[in-house]
């Protein structure tokens, strides 16, 4: 049984209130960083364990607090993406549900570790619930003198403020939240300046995904050396996994980091296998904007050895035969789902969601959707599929932000791993209308490559 940090007592009733999570040992992060510790050994902690931002992008949490620019009278803030737009990633939402004084908590510590006395917590629009449920939980924290002037007697102010966006994915990229924060159209920034000196209306901001944040709590507690002994590499602590797709059980997962990928497939501890005793056929491991890899490629590495929940272990191999931890959000695909038809509906929400602020992105995104829908209908030719490629390479890189190549990666990786289908659905259009191409050889055993 793996050691659960963040999910711990994620079944006890009432959690979500303040009185039985503090029953729970809630709060003692906050007690014991105010009162015993500087801003500068918060810090060094979260340095020392090694935690790495949980959103997507995985750069170490410690050094970007380290980044903070803190110039004479200038405030400075923390923000909370909470916007989870990441198709196949749910496991913050998870979080702010059944456990939203883990966040608070979270919120409370890091911002004195970083010298903020204003917070806010960015929660994507259409999650109304979980807004109503930090908004109430920010008011249960205040009464009880977690927030506001002087906390606990130690003279740290804090507020914290929970702001809804307006359900635009591209708002899951940093400066474009900051920009939807202050009021304005969420379009990306040109980097530098990054945020950690020009931020929020300005000013020094750290901007750090809701599990990261909800991470700080354990390792106040604990410790950062202790935290950094779970998991392997430069893979610590444990990580939420959003398990979705052809699975028995779906569910949000606390994982160690390092366990290996098909004991996370397949053990009743965690998903329990393929539902309806089909066989697995790929896996986006990290939500939609990661490669998607076959059976064979997800369980093991191109040279024979078992793929693991790590950042390095998954990314083995580049993106040639690897993927990416992303955000966590873990898609099963059994034999019966299409590869074609799955990468058309991944590039129309793509398209749908880019802001149009660079032509690669607002152009491309529309042409690989055209081609796409050509392909699945029927009306596709092989030139397409070299078309597509072209496409995505001449999107990748040269965006000002991330969500280019979120729209490239995915057909890139269906292209180079399952272009039989694709040209199956060229050469058959008629049968690709009434069955799928099925499993085909992507379980089939690798054949280790040697050097």
């Amino acid at each position: 049984m793996g050691r659960k940090l963040l999910l711990e007592h994620i079944n006890v009733p009432g959690i979500n209130t303040l009185a039985v999570y503090r029953e729970k040992g809630g709060y003692r992060a906050v007690e014991k960083a105010l009162k015993s510790m500087s801003p500068e050994d918060v810090v060094e902690e979260v340095k020392k364990s090694g935690l790495r931002g949980r959103g997507g992008a995985g750069f170490p949490t410690g050094m970007k607090w380290s980044f903070l620019a803190k110039p004479e009278g200038v405030p400075r803030y923390l923000v909370c993406n909470g916007d989870e737009s990441e198709p196949g990633t749910f496991k913050d939402r998870y979080l702010m549900t059944y456990i939203p004084h883990a966040l608070i908590e979270g919120m409370i510590v890091s911002s004195y570790a970083l010298g903020a006395n204003t917070s806010y917590i960015y929660i994507r629009g259409e999650m109304m619930p979980q807004i109503r449920i930090m908004e109430k939980a920010i008011e249960e924290a205040k009464a009880a003198g977690y927030l506001g002037k002087n906390i606990l007697g130690t003279g740290y102010d804090l507020e914290i403020y929970v702001q809804p966006g307006g359900g635009a994915y591209i708002c899951g990229e940093e400066t474009a939240l900051l920009e939807s924060l202050e009021g304005k159209r969420g379009n990306p920034r040109i980097k530098p300046p990054f945020p950690a000196v020009a931020g929020l209306y300005n000013c020094p901001t750290v901007v750090n995904n809701v599990e990261s944040i909800a991470a700080t709590v354990p390792i106040v507690n604990d410790g950062g050396e202790e935290y950094a002994k779970i998991g392997i590499e430069r893979s610590t602590g444990t990580k939420l996994i959003s398990a979705s797709g052809n699975l028995v059980k779906p569910g949000v997962y606390e994982i160690e980091m390092g366990l290996p990928v098909e004991e996370f497939i397949y053990s009743d501890e965690y998903c329990g296998g393929i539902a309806n005793g089909k066989r697995l056929k790929a896996v986006v491991a990290g939500g939609s904007s990661v490669p998607i890899l076959p059976a064979n490629l997800i369980t093991h590495t191109i040279n024979g050895n078992p793929r693991l929940m790590t950042y390095e272990s998954l990314a083995d191999g580049g993106f040639v035969s690897g993927t990416a931890m992303g955000s966590g959000g873990f898609i099963a695909f059994d034999e019966d789902q299409c590869i074609v038809r799955n990468t058309y509906n991944y590039t129309r929400f793509y398209r749908h969601e880019s802001c149009g602020q660079c032509s690669p992105c607002r152009e491309g995104t529309g042409w690989m959707e055209k081609i796409l829908y050509k392909i699945e209908h029927g009306h596709g030719s092989m030139e397409d599929v070299d078309l597509l490629w072209e496409i995505q390479r001449k999107i990748e890189g040269n965006t000002i932000c991330p969500l280019g190549d979120a729209a490239a990666w995915p057909v890139a990786a269906a292209i180079r791993h399952f272009r039989d289908e694709f040209e199956w659905h060229i050469l058959h259009p008629q049968e690709a209308q009434q069955r799928n191409y099925g499993l085909a050889h992507y379980a089939d055993p690798l054949v280790p490559v040697t050097e």
